[in-house]
């Protein structure tokens, strides 16, 4: 599933010459934490969020650099906080900089994104020009759509498929795990070396097509165990 089949394709868009009281305004009519900032053509020309009003009550709070401070810091970094921060127009306040994907992107590349940036959106774009935004919700509806429906498989597929994905795990000790398939329970017993081992074998199973119910009987390795390894 690529970005052009979820994306939101009616965005709420706005102007750079709008005032920032009105921005603040249409956030909150509108129940949204941000928009996209394009010009006539459509052409993105950056992004403003909530954050970026933010900034100016945080703004007041902001101490003077002392002496020392005003010699070697970035002026131009200050000017730009101070444009930012006192602005009366979005083209003062919003985010030039913005990660974009296009149409053709993958979901998967897209959540990887919005995870790297810590962000909650990306505008779709083509050759410059806005087609629509990626949020979160999006990926989730698009999680949704491609969950695999229960199916039934035998003991014997749920064993083999099991083992597959365990040998491909490196943190999966298989000298000390043995798991066990019986109508379609798996059961993993052993050892494993912290709670979060556990957890992860118990994902695993669990997304294996055809297990109904996963049981670990998972211990922390005896002593010995833990000298050998």
């Amino acid at each position: 599933m690529i970005a052009r089949d979820v994306m939101t394709r009616q965005v709420v868009t706005v102007r750079p010459d709008m005032p920032v009281a009105a921005l603040a305004a249409l956030l909150s009519e509108r129940g949204i934490s941000g928009a996209p900032v394009t010009d006539a053509a459509g052409t993105l020309l950056g992004l403003v969020t909530e954050s970026d009003l933010m900034r100016r009550l945080a703004a007041a709070r902001d101490e003077k650099p002392g002496f020392l401070a005003r010699m070697f810091s970035d002026l131009g970094s200050q000017a730009a906080r101070y444009a930012r921060a006192h602005g009366r127009y979005v083209r003062d306040v919003m985010t030039k900089s913005v990660t974009t994907i296009t149409p053709g992107t993958s979901v998967e590349a897209a959540a990887a994104l919005m995870e790297k940036h810590n962000i909650r959106r990306l505008p779709v774009v083509e050759e410059g020009v806005l087609l629509g935004v990626v949020s979160r919700a999006d990926l989730v509806k698009a999680l949704l759509a491609e969950s695999p429906p229960d199916t039934a498989a035998t003991d014997a597929a749920i064993r083999e498929e099991l083992n597959r994905r365990l040998r491909e795990q490196p943190w999966v000790d298989r000298n000390y795990i043995y798991p066990q398939v019986h109508g379609g329970e798996v059961t993993i017993s052993g050892f494993a070396h912290s709670p979060e081992v556990g957890q992860a074998l118990r994902v695993l199973a669990e997304d294996v097509p055809g297990v109904r119910n996963v049981i670990l009987d998972i211990a922390p390795p005896p002593p010995f165990l833990m000298v050998a390894s």
